[in-house]
């Protein structure tokens, strides 16, 4: 069919092959792709690892099935049905399509032409269900953009989502939208091309069918329209890729880790500060032996501070949290302090957690959000100290911590299970164990813990004076 090969076919492969210039340019861009991509993967990898380290070996079994059913079979997003049905449809649309992206692949590489044609009636309901699902996705996104952008959905809105991120959503809809476009005028043209000639095409299009009488009739024009919509199809996949890194959809790859690797524990049940739990355990028992830590080299271990005060501070699980966050707001729309005016936002806790860590260590490659107009979220003034510019203060305010009534509905309601609760506990820790700066009426209470033993001005000798009291009352009652 195509009329720029310049070989015979190899006779050693199970597949005709012709190379031409066209697959020599193939093949040089999908390696500038991939290996862009990974360059940029190595880079969000150190962001990750500059956490703390966090012991998350074993369980292997139930992470998986977590994996499985929380990530996969996306579980937590059908508790609103709209928006999961919609996502759904992108989401196995996006599974489907990437069969079809490695056959291009394998055409690209090799100078064949629907290579997986061989596989007859399975390779026909791949490419139907590939063309229903994506005129679906069109569709999906249409309803995605009029929700975000006109529908009014109050957790589509807050001040985080202002300028880049309210762009960056946007964005993905209209380059998916493209994407499929070229999908259709590839598919269509090529079907065209071949029934001018009397061919038949393997695979089956519904879809593109349709849109046939839209094209010219002439071979030259469709195959300069089908090779348009082939290169504009897995170019713009491969830019696609390389925008993720610097995009909220990145959660398309990390938050199949994140799932993986989040807390098995009751959401409920907050970590000890191991140093403070040897310390009381030493207090409580004389024999007690406080563990050594490790040592570098011979030398004694740096001591760590109590809490976060910057991202470093945080696991490196907190740190994986921030690139695993699509931006969907429903932790914030179930906040309480937020539905109630309060500043907390746990949204803007992690989208600020990967924004400062994109300031300190690896910045996005090309798409750097400073470059589209993003808000600063920290003081002008801090701007000029980088040496106390940092998570807390910086991005997190105290009083944006302190309205957390770490009531997990954020944990909760997270589909790819995020745990923003975390993080603010730890720079809470912070404010309390390092710069003792608690709310008065939490040092009131932590005063009288020291004092008496319990959260109340009362002395523990008076403690069951209210007994005493009752039971006089009971004795008065009876006696009348």
């Amino acid at each position: 069919m195509h009329t720029d090969y310049i070989s015979a076919p190899t006779p050693n492969l199970p597949f005709p092959v012709h190379f031409s210039f066209q697959n020599i340019i193939f093949l040089l861009v999908a390696i500038a792709g991939f290996g862009l991509f990974a360059w940029q993967a190595r880079k969000i990898r150190a962001n990750i690892l500059v956490g703390r380290d966090r012991d998350m070996s074993g369980n292997v079994n139930e992470r998986l099935w977590k994996t499985l059913l929380v990530a996969f079979g996306q579980q937590k997003m059908f508790k609103r049905l709209t928006p999961a049905l919609l996502h759904l449809v992108v989401y196995v649309g996006f599974i489907v399509i990437n069969i079809e992206v490695i056959e291009i692949l394998i055409d690209g590489i090799f100078g064949t032409h629907r290579v997986l044609g061989f596989m007859g009636p399975l390779y026909s309901a791949l490419t139907g269900t590939n063309e229903v699902l994506g005129a679906l996705v069109v569709l999906a996104v249409v309803a995605f953009w009029w929700r975000r952008n006109v529908g009014g959905v109050r957790r589509f809105t807050g001040p985080e989502m202002r300028a880049w991120p309210k762009m960056d959503a946007n964005v993905i809809l209209y380059i998916e939208v493209i994407l499929m476009v070229a999908l259709f005028l590839m598919n269509a043209a090529d079907l065209k091309l071949h029934q001018l000639q009397g061919k038949d095409l393997p695979g089956a299009f519904p879809v593109s069918g349709l849109l046939t009488g839209l094209l010219p009739d002439s071979l030259t024009a469709l195959h300069v329209l089908e090779r348009v919509g082939w290169w504009a199809h897995i170019v713009g996949i491969l830019l696609f890729l390389n925008y993720l890194p610097s995009s909220k959809h990145f959660h398309i790859i990390m938050a199949f880790p994140n799932v993986y690797f989040s807390r098995l524990m009751p959401q409920g049940q907050f970590s000890n500060v191991d140093s403070i739990t040897h310390e009381v355990k030493a207090m409580m028992d004389p024999t007690y032996q406080v563990p050594t830590p490790p040592a570098s080299e011979g030398a004694e271990a740096a001591p760590t501070s109590f809490g976060a005060k910057d991202v470093n501070d945080l696991a490196w699980t907190n740190l994986l949290n921030a690139y695993s966050c699509t931006e969907c707001g429903r932790c914030t729309s179930v906040c309480p302090a937020n539905i109630t005016g309060k500043l907390l936002s746990p949204r803007k806790i992690i989208m600020d957690t990967r924004d400062r860590m994109e300031e300190k260590y690896n910045s996005p490659l090309i798409f750097d959000p400073n470059l589209y107009g993003k808000e600063a979220k920290h003081d002008p003034q801090e701007q000029l100290d980088k040496e106390n510019h940092t998570l807390l203060r910086g991005y997190v305010t105290p009083e944006e911590l302190w309205a957390c009534t770490t009531c997990n509905a954020c944990v909760e309601a997270c589909p790819v299970n995020i745990n923003p609760l975390e993080s603010i506990i730890e720079m809470r820790r912070f404010l309390v164990l390092e710069e003792s700066a608690a709310p008065n009426s939490l040092n009131v209470m932590f005063s009288n813990i020291e004092n008496n033993g319990a959260p109340w001005a009362f002395s523990p000798s008076d403690r069951f004076n209210w007994a005493d009291e009752l039971y006089v009352a009971d004795k008065a009652a009876v006696t009348a």
